[in-house]
């Protein structure tokens, strides 16, 4: 951390950053002290008189993510027959396990179903996203956190129409993956499988009015909430983000397999809307972490 910050010059006040008096404070106060237990005054004189803004060395990159949802079904049928899975018993800690295409091929996974759903794409975006709502045919709703991984890395879907020359990089968005899976459906399976990495949930007893839970076990707020590499930015400090038309003070408060180096993944909050918002967003940007001050 020092030797990223090194290069990044002197603290400055909150006050300075740009944007700085357009934003929502109490709105940031509130989501930092879901994972802080600091005492906190007034929200405009808590960040400005406790902490100094240092700018984060990199080229850093934004991108969105989203709780998304989704119907689907117990049991399985005709139409509902991807599964999402539970963390299996006895996973191997030291090496991967089986890959996505070895999962996707084979039966091993019998008996850990949660639910069933009617698109393949979908079921892989959730994984992606690492949380979702499940509308089942009673209404009921599932809240699925993340359960873990079969030790595979991430590699992106998107970059991989990139490169085979699918999608060009400037039209690259979820929408624009989902548009290709519907000209391409005997391709999509050939297309998930070029990423071996593969994700498990599990069952969260949440309020509908509550996100999904962030790494720090806690829930994530939207707009607020930002997915960081941890050795850049240790979780749950404060960073101005700086992106698009966007300035705000977010908090990191989760990580992700694909977030390394100088990248910020913000959560949009759950829905089709957010989903939209976050599959939109991947524009470079300035990032500034806050720092408590000594004394």
């Amino acid at each position: 951390m020092t030797e990223r910050l090194a290069g990044a010059g002197a603290g400055l006040s909150p006050g300075a950053l740009p944007g700085w008096n357009e934003d929502d404070h109490q709105a940031a106060q509130a989501a930092f002290l879901v994972t802080s237990d600091v005492a906190a005054g007034p929200a405009r004189a808590f960040w400005e008189q406790g902490f100094q803004a240092v700018e984060l060395a990199g080229d850093w990159m934004f991108t969105g993510y989203y709780e998304p949802e989704l119907p689907a079904r117990s049991q399985p049928d005709a139409r509902f027959r991807h599964p999402v899975y539970r963390l299996p018993e006895g996973l191997p800690q030291s090496r991967p396990w089986f890959s996505r295409a070895e999962i996707t091929a084979g039966d091993m996974l019998r008996g850990q179903e949660i639910a069933w759903l009617d698109d393949p794409l979908e079921a892989f975006l959730l994984q992606v996203q690492g949380s979702g709502r499940l509308v089942l045919e009673d209404g009921r709703v599932l809240r699925l956190g993340y359960g873990g991984r079969n030790g595979h890395p991430y590699v992106s879907i998107g970059r991989q129409l990139v490169l085979r020359g699918e999608i060009p990089l400037e039209a690259m968005s979820t929408e624009a993956i989902r548009d290709w899976a519907r000209r391409n459906p005997d391709r999509l399976t050939a297309l998930l499988n070029a990423n071996p990495s593969y994700v498990f949930f599990r069952v969260l007893n949440l309020p509908p009015e509550t996100g999904p839970l962030g790494a720090m076990e806690q829930p994530l707020t939207a707009g607020r909430s930002l997915a960081v590499d941890p050795t850049v930015v240790p979780l749950g400090a404060a960073v101005w983000v700086m992106v698009e038309e966007m300035a705000r003070l977010m908090v990191a408060q989760d990580t992700g397999s694909a977030i390394k180096g100088p990248r910020g993944d913000i959560f949009f909050g759950s829905g089709v809307e957010a989903g939209r918002r976050a599959g939109r967003l991947r524009h470079s940007g300035r990032a500034f972490l806050l720092l408590p001050r000594e004394g």
